[in-house]
């Protein structure tokens, strides 16, 4: 499993117990409207591709399929095409197998951002037609010629109010102050994120972070491993670290922190500080069997503000528009990982070095971990 497919599962899953929790608000059933007025500015669309059959999205599996055809399901109204969700994962062997064998079962795939790159370059992926999707909405993320970015989620620190008072840890430097701040840590098992963090607790200032120096970062998580209780591979099992005290500090997605402070009662917290933001990507295969206009239809549609907006509302996954935040509420606002006051807080993670040297250096990162 990667860094990508382990997220979007565990996003779905914290959209699950929120809406078993408190169901579907007033705010989320306006949003809904709101994209039904979207779909019907897709006017010139549904003529165009009303015959045109099916177009498959592609995933990574469980909950993430009816999910997805419940948020993108006014494309389909608007553009005659019958929405698809595969969820099998769209992983760089698999696209690469589709393509090289001409039997290209996905039209557009949400993936891993560095995979763009790599797959892009590699000519594996149709390039993005920005004559149809507006390049303008992507306020943040990457922006290239085979994938652009399409939600953000952050890695932050969650930590026990309790055990820290008025005094809480603000950076990674205090992550690693073990005199300061005691107590046990976690971090992700898959490294996704974890050099980063290194590197700026050893005071790599952030516009000087990439190239990332693998051998300092190792370095530093070799230096912390003695107070690391585990290394977390789902999401709500850094959740619980936490809950259950286990842990006094959690390198952790933004989703969770959120949740177990809300479990809690506010003992655990966590904030945007120091934190590393990252967005995944939309690309589409060569030769998808929708053809690439269908394609490039459903990423703009993806894209419009109010579509962004209520993935927020339902997944807490941040909108890559920054207009998008205006339809926010106050409260999404405050755990929105682009909001501009979250966002000036954090560093963005470079997806084009991850592209390059992602494989080898989590080979490294495993084997430290691994003992």
């Amino acid at each position: 499993m990667n860094d990508r497919q382990s997220f979007i599962e565990d996003a779905l899953q914290v959209a699950e117990e929120r809406m078993q929790a408190a169901g579907v608000s007033r705010r989320g059933f306006n949003q809904g409207l709101l994209l039904l007025a979207a779909a019907a500015g897709l006017g010139p669309w549904h003529k165009a591709f009303s015959a045109s059959g099916t177009l498959v999205v592609a995933n990574w599996g469980g909950d993430a399929v009816p999910a997805f055809e419940t948020s993108y399901k006014g494309f389909s109204e608007a553009s005659g095409l019958r929405l698809m969700i595969d969820g099998s994962g769209p992983s760089e062997g698999a696209l690469k197998t589709q393509v090289s064998s001409g039997a290209v079962r996905w039209d557009v795939c949400d993936g891993e951002m560095y995979s763009a790159y790599r797959l892009g370059a590699e000519g594996f992926l149709t390039p993005i037609d920005y004559s149809v999707v507006d390049k303008s909405l992507i306020g943040y993320g990457d922006v290239h010629d085979f994938g652009l970015a399409n939600y953000t989620y952050s890695y932050v620190i969650g930590y026990d109010r309790q055990r820290f008072g008025d005094n809480p840890p603000k950076s990674w430097a205090d992550f690693w102050d073990v005199k300061k701040y005691p107590g046990k840590r976690t971090l992700y098992k898959w490294m996704s994120a974890n050099l980063e963090c290194a590197l700026l607790a050893d005071g790599v200032p952030p516009e000087q972070l990439y190239p990332l120096d693998v051998d300092r970062a190792l370095r530093k998580i070799e230096e912390l491993m003695p107070h690391v209780l585990t290394h977390w591979s789902t999401g709500a099992e850094s959740q619980q670290l936490l809950r259950d005290g286990e842990v006094s500090m959690a390198q952790m997605w933004h989703t969770r922190a959120e949740l177990v402070k809300r479990d809690t009662g506010g003992r655990v917290d966590w904030s945007f500080d120091d934190g590393i933001v990252s967005p995944s990507v939309w690309m589409v295969p060569k030769n998808n069997p929708a053809g690439t206009k269908a394609a490039m239809a459903f990423i703009a549609y993806a894209l419009r503000p109010e579509v962004q907006a209520l993935l927020m509302e339902v997944y807490n996954m941040g909108p890559v528009d920054l207009k998008a935040n205006e339809l926010l509420s106050p409260e999404l606002q405050r755990i929105n990982p682009t909001a501009p006051e979250n966002l000036s807080k954090q560093v963005s993670l470079n997806n084009r070095w991850h592209a390059e040297h992602y494989g080898a250096a989590l080979e490294r990162y495993l084997a430290l971990i691994g003992g």
